[in-house]
């Protein structure tokens, strides 16, 4: 998916974050099962919130996000 501007009715915004979250003591917990979960579970909640999940990569003991949204604050 590209990121693309975010059109409201007082601004335009292209704001991308990359997250990493590694998982505790790096032991390798994510299995296909998990990462299918939780791509699941991220396109359910992310149109809720004005989160659009770009990219989601898993590896064995950690998972990178690449979200943009709107700013809130």
């Amino acid at each position: 998916m590209e990121a693309k501007h975010i059109h409201k009715s007082h601004n335009k915004t292209l704001l991308i974050y990359h997250i990493v979250c590694p998982v505790k003591y790096r032991r390798k917990v994510f299995t296909q099962e998990v990462s299918q979960s939780l791509t699941h579970i991220c396109s359910e909640f992310g149109p809720a919130y004005e989160i659009h999940f770009l990219e989601i990569g898993i590896d064995k003991d950690r998972v990178y996000f690449l979200v943009q949204t709107i700013p809130t604050m």
